[in-house]
């Protein structure tokens, strides 16, 4: 029984590599745009350089907060600022240009400043943006914000627009009528205060004397620590992208398996192998062992290339590496089968597993991380067997974790192979139907 079994499995591989466009397709294809993602996504260790995010400004103020919120905002270091006209402004967001457009309104500063006392008559920023990125544009709302506090707060406690804004907010505490006694009391206090403060910096810079202008600021500072197992341990994207790209390019090799069974059963193959000593069980077994052994190699050669290359390392259990391709191949080979079993012709099969194939890649985390995706959507995802080949990846290479997160993965990916070829084997048909 072995030898029909070896020499059914010699054959397939040797059409396999006869393919220079399959082989091609089957190792460099992933290794190149695996490379692409993964440069995109941070490189080895986030040092890939970030884009910045473009931003318009519309400045109409010719205040000193204007110019001070503009020079802050051009120093961020994850934004991109031109001031620009306003019509340029529409016309760059419009276009997709420009993610952001912020409109500073005439009088900014001397508003803004006066609410900063009162809570009335704030100033109107307006925002323009490009529906397609809120993202970013939430991002930049947040840099904003802060450098908006930061600014005026520094002009109010030290600037000479601060001195004349205490003066006028502390004359309409006093005549007000309607605030509640204690309440003006203290505000008036409060006010008085920092007309004092304003005094003193005066005389201070006068003196040549450093004062105190640097306004409200973050009352903290941030300690960034990258969650990773193990000492040393660096996120690496590669690991990710080689993953996803590796997943896609075989699932592609399991269509053509199905292919390459529907189009030999079309030209009679299958019906001249029923006359030999050759069970339908031993031919379909050949044929996932053939192509299993195809999806582990090309998972060795992305991953090798990976390692070499850009560094990604096996940073968790290397059996649960091990064991995760070996199920995703079996996985993978199965798939193939049941193509060949559920579908008619080759050309109305390929159709509709391409489709599933791209459907599976894209809610199983291949092209970008499963976590960036809707609560609801990452629930359903955990019925996608590339969800878990992805996951069980991720956790053997750069999540460095042990064996015990691999069994969970290998177990389903198992599962689903089995369920495929029980299907594939149950529904197969020597001959076409009709």
């Amino acid at each position: 029984m072995m030898t029909p079994l070896i020499a059914l499995v010699r054959r397939d591989l040797t059409l396999f590599f006869a393919d220079q466009r399959s082989v091609i397709m089957s190792f460099v294809a992933p290794i190149i745009i695996a490379t692409f993602f993964g440069y995109v996504f941070g490189g080895n260790g986030g040092k890939t350089e970030t884009s910045r995010i473009p931003v318009m400004v519309v400045n109409d103020d010719t205040g000193d907060v204007a110019k001070q919120l503009i020079a802050n905002l051009s120093a961020e270091k994850a934004l991109d600022v031109k001031t620009v006209s306003i019509d340029d402004a529409r016309t760059a967001v419009r276009k997709g240009k420009a993610t952001v457009a912020i409109l500073i309104p005439k009088e900014f500063g001397n508003k803004a400043g006066a609410a900063f006392f009162r809570g009335e008559n704030k100033p109107e920023i307006g925002m323009l943006f490009d529906p397609s990125r809120r993202m970013e544009m939430s991002m930049v709302q947040g840099i904003l914000t802060g450098q908006i506090m930061q600014t005026v707060s520094k002009e109010v406690f030290g600037g000479k627009t601060g001195q004349v804004l205490a003066k006028d907010a502390l004359a309409g505490v006093e005549k007000s009528t309607g605030m509640d006694p204690s309440t003006k009391s203290v505000l008036s206090g409060l006010l008085s205060s920092v007309e004092k403060l304003n005094a003193l910096n005066e005389k201070d810079k006068a003196d040549g004397k450093p004062a105190m202008s640097g306004g409200l600021s973050t009352p903290y500072t941030l300690r960034e620590e990258a969650m990773m197992s193990g000492n040393g341990v660096v996120y690496n994207s590669y690991g990710h992208s080689f993953g996803g790209m590796g997943i896609q390019f075989i699932l592609f090799m399991g269509i053509d398996v199905g292919i390459g069974v529907l189009l030999a059963r079309q030209r009679g193959l299958w019906k001249r192998l029923r006359a030999a000593p050759i069970s339908r069980g031993l031919l379909l077994g050949a044929r996932v062992l053939s192509a299993a052994m195809i999806a582990m190699l090309i998972l060795i050669v992305i991953f090798s290339f990976a390692r070499v290359v850009f560094g990604v390392k096996i940073e968790g259990s290397l059996l649960g590496f091990i064991g995760i391709c070996v199920a995703f191949s079996l996985m993978t080979a199965t798939f193939g089968l049941l193509i060949a079993a559920i579908g008619k012709t080759p050309e109305a099969a390929r159709g509709l597993s391409v489709l599933v194939t791209l459907l599976m890649v894209m809610l199983g985390g291949a092209w970008v991380p499963s976590f960036v995706f809707p609560q609801w959507l990452q629930k359903v995802t955990v019925l996608v067997p590339t969800r878990w080949a992805m996951d069980g990846l991720d956790a053997m290479t750069w999540r460095g974790l042990g064996f015990n997160d691999a069994i969970q993965p290998i177990g389903v990916l198992l599962l689903f192979a089995a369920v495929f070829g029980v299907v594939a084997v149950w529904q197969f048909k020597w001959e076409i139907d009709g």
